[in-house]
């Protein structure tokens, strides 16, 4: 039998994607990784996820509930399926529950295909925050179970606080619970057209500038962020940054006029399917006592993306090649770069234009380049282990997770200074040397010249051993790890004046 634990509060997460069940991003990686990490502190949690159909692995599912949800003024069956996930040193499993209704979630994409989204996703998230709803009924109306909070993640589940809260008379057995909403990246918003406000069921005036309303369309994330009982995003920079015109998208406004304003929580990483001294993906594990292994890795990584099996400093980029993440200024300079002794390694996919700059300029330095359009889970983790640096030039970086892969692996990281890859990286300066904090590069101007000369000024310390390997050794020894997270997260929740009890 489970020990109690004093405190304890029931979560109910919800999410559009969560490891190992569905993933396009870092998104799935911070929902799937907080989970356990909750669990582990002694919360009892529930994770909700839309049922992807034949993307989701099965393992004990069952059909746990059956209800009907109002599609289009009709009733829809959907059924919820249930896993339990054990977590080791947990009081309670995960409960993992699956809103399936395959005309909406069986898809070869989660949000799009052919780089572009489905034009129902109103219709599928709506449906889906509807769900969420009903299951929180469910729980405490038939089976009695006390809820404390509902976490929720990104515009996709942003309809369920509006749905909560603005129709609050409908739902006065779910009163006590309190939401809170995680922002992880606000360009990304769920705005549809205006006439398609009515998908979403909600009352008319609801379609006003002090709601979902933003300049004539619906903008989901507006509509979680005003009816949320709290707001989050995953790094205390950007939680300064979204309140500025520069970086709000819009909606700086709406989130200055919170009255608890928004706090800032950087992700961590789950340090036991990032770890290269337990790493599987690699062809030789190593630690920060002994990285000898890490050399091997870089000699198999050459080889596998059919580089020469140089001694030169390996720079890699892993990541949506997007203009967010800056990547057209690693291609202007690419010309410089080709002019010094070095090989690049790219993993990612995104714009079909940077893409092809990408292949382009695989052709024409073949020798110099390795290219893997896509994404490959193993791939990345020999990548991190086998590289000397990772760059990062994104113009705008909510938290980022590549560069604390980077740190954990002892693959310097160098950033652009925004986000949470200010928070989350050291720059390298006399008196962070000096004190022995340094852990990467930061630059500030999304410029390539600045790009650039933060490059050669990587490459330059790269040739000085002792100070090199003080940078590796410092950044290897970050703790970077989900606990810490998942205490600020559960501070959050008792902020929101939830108060746990203890549970057997």
């Amino acid at each position: 039998m489970a020990s109690k634990t004093p405190d304890s509060l029931h979560v109910v997460m919800a999410a559009s994607e969560a490891v190992p069940y569905a993933k396009t991003g870092g998104l799935a990686d911070v929902v799937g990784a907080l989970s356990l990490a909750l669990a582990k502190l002694g919360h009892q949690i529930t994770l909700l996820l839309p049922g992807y159909g034949t993307r989701l692995p099965h393992r004990h599912r069952r059909v746990a509930m059956q209800f009907s949800v109002p599609v289009g003024g009709d009733p829809t069956d959907v059924s919820i399926e249930e896993e339990y996930v054990t977590v080791t040193g947990a009081s309670h499993p995960v409960r993992v529950l699956f809103v399936c209704h395959a005309p909406y979630f069986d898809r070869l994409g989660l949000y799009q295909q052919d780089h572009r989204d489905y034009p129902d996703n109103l219709d599928r998230f709506s449906f889906f925050c509807r769900a969420v709803i009903q299951v929180l009924h469910v729980l405490v109306d038939r089976q009695r179970e006390k809820l404390d909070i509902l976490h929720l993640h990104d515009w996709q589940t942003a309809l369920c606080a509006v749905y909560l809260k603005a129709l609050s008379h409908e739902h006065t057995s779910l009163g006590s619970i309190k939401t809170l909403l995680t922002v992880h990246n606000l360009g990304y918003q769920g705005i549809f057209p205006g006439p398609e406000f009515m998908k979403t069921g909600l009352p008319s005036p609801l379609f006003s500038p002090s709601s979902l309303e933003f300049y004539g369309a619906v903008n989901c994330l507006k509509g979680g962020i005003i009816f949320s009982d709290a707001v989050s995003t995953v790094s205390p920079t950007y939680a300064r940054e979204i309140l500025t015109a520069e970086y709000g998208c819009g909606l700086e406004g709406v989130l200055a006029h919170r009255t608890g304003g928004v706090s800032g929580v950087t992700n961590g990483i789950d340090a036991d399917v990032w770890d290269p001294a337990r790493d599987a993906y690699l062809p030789a594990q190593y630690c920060a006592d002994d990285r000898s292994g890490k050399r091997v890795c870089k000699r198999a990584l050459q080889d596998e993306l059919g580089l020469p099996g140089l001694d030169v400093p390996l720079l890699a980029v892993i990541g949506r090649l997007t203009f967010q993440k800056g990547f057209d200024l690693l291609l202007e300079i690419l010309p410089e770069l080709m002019g010094l002794d070095l090989q690049l390694i790219v993993l990612g996919t995104g714009d079909s234009h940077l893409e092809q700059q990408f292949t382009a300029a695989k052709e024409k330095y073949a020798q110099r380049i390795g290219l893997h359009l896509g994404f490959d889970e193993g791939l990345a983790h020999r990548i991190e282990a086998g590289s000397d640096m990772l760059i990062m030039p994104s113009r705008y970086e909510p938290c980022g997770l590549s560069q604390l892969y980077s740190l954990r692996y002892g693959t310097v990281p160098i950033v652009r200074r925004t986000g949470g890859l200010a928070d989350t990286v050291v720059p390298f300066r006399p008196s962070t040397v000096t004190s022995g904090r340094a852990t990467g590069f930061h630059f500030i101007d999304p410029s390539p010249d600045t790009l650039l000369s933060t490059i050669l000024l990587a490459l330059h310390v790269y040739g000085e051993q002792e100070t090199w390997k003080a940078l590796v050794t410092s950044g290897m020894n970050q703790d970077l790890s989900w606990d810490q997270s998942a205490r600020n997260y559960v501070k959050l929740y008792h902020r929101l004046g939830v108060r746990g009890e203890e549970r057997g």
